[in-house]
């Protein structure tokens, strides 16, 4: 299945929202234990713009599939540079090497909007994000064990990390 990428608009964040709350349940992907608000949300969409952080709207076929982001890293002008890339699927588009292409794209791309180094902060009991991480050619640069508290199960928090050029 190809995956055919465009820049996401603002029309776009109620599915983007829907597609990040659908992942809140499963205590695999995100952080946050309860679902977000489009209007919570609207903030974090407008810091992104595709000359420096691009949102992209994933789309098999004509099917909308989910979304990919750069987010910047820390908030300090010395790490401009590097980004936190999010890929988040709908359930029906998962496995089907949909996120592959995300990252593919965001590695891609990167270079074009001056981000020379790609963070993915993924939950250790995460394997399918693992493996697809380290598929593309990310390492692990950093372990931070039980810091994340969901529902009373203490998980890990792995930086995997990469060079883009």
């Amino acid at each position: 299945m190809k995956a055919r990428f465009e820049y996401a608009t603002e029309k776009d964040l109620p599915a983007i929202v829907a597609t990040y709350n659908a992942t809140v349940p499963s205590r695999m992907v995100t952080a946050d234990l309860e679902e977000v608000t489009v209007e919570s949300r609207r903030e974090w969409f407008m810091r992104h713009n595709k000359h420096a952080r691009p949102l992209w709207v994933v789309y098999a076929g004509d099917d909308y599939a989910g979304w990919v982001s750069f987010t910047s890293f820390y908030g300090r002008p010395a790490y401009a540079g590097t980004a936190e890339v999010s890929i988040y699927l709908e359930e029906k588009f998962r496995g089907l090497g949909l996120g592959k292409q995300c990252l593919e794209k965001a590695i891609q791309a990167a270079p074009g909007v001056n981000v020379y180094t790609l963070l993915g902060f993924v939950f250790g009991h995460n394997i399918a994000s693992v493996d697809l991480f380290t598929k593309c050619g990310f390492e692990k640069w950093g372990h931070l064990p039980r810091v994340a508290n969901m529902d009373g199960v203490l998980r890990d928090l792995l930086i995997l990390g990469k060079k883009v050029n």
